[in-house]
């Protein structure tokens, strides 16, 4: 049975979700996952007030002098940050997709913060960022915007937080910033797609999410559709696009070690989803499916899939009820794993367990279209495959 489909901090990837899911680590709405490595954060109520958009210099100007940008936005961080945070990694395997004028390092946050929800990827976070500043952070000193997104310090305050963990909270900070936008479309997305739902918009979850962001979801529901003041910026956006597609195709950090190293997390291990690029059932958003689903009844045991702690435990709006364990690291690389959609949850937020520990049941909460376990594996940051971890063939 397939799942609705993901990206908060980390216990919410919001692969699945609408404007709840971000992760690796896990996390995905505003109320579901963020990065793979702590609870997702839960922003505030989107806003309906437009956000003045500023359009920057357009991406081919930096196909001029794409090595001196690189080498320029890697020393403005530096500079900023004092250093690259541990999970500023580009992956395990060493390969990083690239694209001229842009500094690689970004990559991986444009795919934390798109996990928060299933609706936004990397490409759009890429392209709206594209539209507002060029990858420049200089931009917008007289409108009081700061930052390659943009942000006034009112939008800050709402949307804004220390994602890198080095002490400053800060919208000319790139990973901060990254984040930020990818908490509010993923909002908005979540806002957008209720209003969708009851029939009060129609068209296409992301044209409508970029919609909201340009003249505020108000708009949007009265127009009932995309409003004619937000297809301007909707074409600029949606032309940057095939631009970053190459970022939405990620490459997972590992494919897990030679030997199998993680217990089967139920009984039955009946694959009716596996990892990898597909349509989203519920929300048709054709994006990373980022973890295996097991086909198991209603109730049925879900345990943990090896010793470790409880990260987070609760509910979120796109992966239901979800359970994140940290399993500390293998090879100097943390691993984490997630359990979504339970109909109930057996421990709590900083509980220890060991492998083969009853956490929970197999249910349907969530976006989901039937009782099934998302079951996801965090490697060194990154989404892999859960397969090699239990030594599933394909």
């Amino acid at each position: 049975m397939s799942e609705n489909g993901a990206v908060e901090t980390r216990p919410e990837r919001p692969e699945e979700g609408s404007a709840g899911e971000r992760s690796p680590g896990v996390t995905a709405d505003p109320a579901a996952l963020t990065p793979p490595q702590s609870a997702p954060p839960q922003p505030p109520p989107p806003q309906s007030t437009p956000r003045p958009r500023r359009r920057g210099p357009g991406a081919f100007t930096f196909l001029v002098l794409p090595g001196l940008l690189t080498l320029s936005a890697v020393a403005g961080f530096l500079a900023l940050t004092g250093g690259l945070p541990s999970d500023w990694t580009p992956g395990a395997d060493g390969q990083q997709v690239t694209v001229p004028g842009v500094n690689e390092t970004y990559v991986p946050w444009l795919r934390k913060a798109a996990a928060g929800c299933t609706v936004v990827t990397p490409s759009v976070l890429a392209a709206q960022i594209d539209q507002l500043s060029g990858w420049r952070d200089d931009t917008g000193r007289l409108s009081g915007e700061q930052g390659i997104a943009g942000f006034t310090d009112a939008e800050w305050r709402t949307w804004g937080k220390d994602d890198d963990g080095n002490g400053n909270s800060s919208p000319r900070d790139p990973a901060d910033a990254i984040m930020a936008l990818g908490r509010q479309d993923c909002a908005l997305a979540g806002e957008v797609t209720d209003l969708r739902t009851d029939g009060t918009v129609t068209g296409d979850l992301v044209d409508l999410t970029l919609a909201a962001f340009a003249v505020g979801g108000r708009e949007v529901a009265a127009a009932g559709r995309v409003p004619a003041g937000a297809r301007t910026y909707l074409a600029e956006v949606k032309r940057l696009l095939p631009r970053y597609e190459a970022f939405d195709r990620e490459t997972p950090a590992g494919g897990g070690p030679a030997d199998a190293i993680l217990a089967p997390p139920v009984t039955t291990l009946l694959i009716t989803s596996p990892y990898g690029s597909r349509q989203h059932p519920l929300t048709g958003v054709t994006k990373l499916h980022t973890g295996v689903d097991f086909g198991a009844p209603q109730g049925a045991q879900v345990a943990a899939a090896r010793d470790g702690r409880v990260v987070f435990a609760a509910m979120t709006r796109a992966y239901g009820n979800r359970i994140v364990i940290d399993h500390g690291t293998i090879d100097g690389k943390r691993l984490e794993t997630t359990y979504s959609h339970l109909s109930v949850l057996g421990v709590t937020a900083g509980q220890s367990v060991r492998t083969g520990t009853p956490i929970g049941r197999v249910g349907s909460t969530g976006l989901s279209t039937g009782p099934h376990l998302h079951f996801e594996v965090v490697y060194d940051g990154y989404y892999a495959d859960p397969r090699p971890w239990l030594a599933l063939g394909d």
